[in-house]
């Protein structure tokens, strides 16, 4: 059967997240219905590189699509791109053997996260404005505390029971762009709510409040402090997936035009 790579950007914020639900609009479902246009059939089946949560963006979502007959890339990428909502953009139909897996077959995963330091009349959507001054050299100390493989349970609602909570964080950059803080996380895989708790977290050690040296702490014992911080869903980004043919990733910059200031 053959199988295509997708690549996808969206803006999440009238969405429900990106997995089908029966009583919600999601990314994936607004996927569904375009590609039942593009195909002229429903049996086929997407999978997905992993879930991102309500409100959430992508700039590279990556899924595999199969179906018994697929047309030529550029024509499945017009035709599905004809009948998808303005905020939900198919940037890349590729041919893949089967072995080929979404999820399985990525090795790591980008998130971006944006603060904005000032108010913004086109990017609310996409930033968490802060007013509170930021010290930025703090926040990047205080980052180190989260590289490595560490056990995330203080920062999801994911039950350890069931899941596993453990996850390698290859890398956490923060870098300024104008008005613009961004955070970059890598990491293997990423479990719910993490990055916006670990964005939190970071955002109250640049007010000040959490000393750098105390967030390895919160990873090593209970507190509800990480959840009490966590970051609004807007201002992230899954900024790609990368599989092992990808190269390395640039230096973090602004997600969207609209908030380039």
């Amino acid at each position: 059967m053959p199988r295509y790579k997708l690549t996808l950007e969206y803006a999440g914020t009238r969405y429900s997240g990106w997995q089908i639900q029966t009583n919600a609009r999601t990314i994936q479902g607004e996927l569904h219905r375009a590609l039942r246009d593009a195909l002229g059939t429903d049996r086929f089946e997407t999978y997905g590189s992993g879930r991102t949560d309500a409100g959430v963006h992508a700039l590279g979502q990556v899924a595999h699509l199969d179906a018994a007959s697929l047309p030529p890339p550029q024509t499945l990428v017009t035709r599905t791109n004809d009948a998808l909502p303005v905020d939900i953009n198919l940037l890349a139909a590729v041919p893949m053997t089967p072995r080929f897996h979404a999820r399985h077959s990525a090795v790591a995963r980008s998130y971006l996260y944006q603060i904005s330091r000032r108010r913004t009349a086109f990017g609310k959507p996409f930033v968490w404005w802060i007013k509170d001054d930021l010290d930025v050299p703090r926040m990047r100390e205080a980052a180190e505390g989260f590289v490595g493989l560490k056990d995330f349970r203080q920062f999801t609602d994911d039950d350890p029971e069931e899941k596993s909570t453990k996850v390698k964080v290859d890398a956490v950059t923060i870098v300024e762009d104008g008005a613009l803080i961004l955070i970059r996380v890598v990491g293997s895989h990423f479990i719910w709510k993490m990055v916006r708790r670990l964005t939190g977290v970071l955002a109250e050690v640049g007010r000040g409040e959490i000393a750098p040296g105390e967030v390895a702490q919160l990873l090593l014992r209970r507190s509800d402090l990480p959840a009490k911080l966590t970051a609004p869903a807007s201002g992230l980004f899954l900024e790609k997936v990368l599989y092992r043919e990808d190269e390395d990733l640039p230096p973090p910059t602004a997600a969207a035009l609209a908030v380039r200031y």
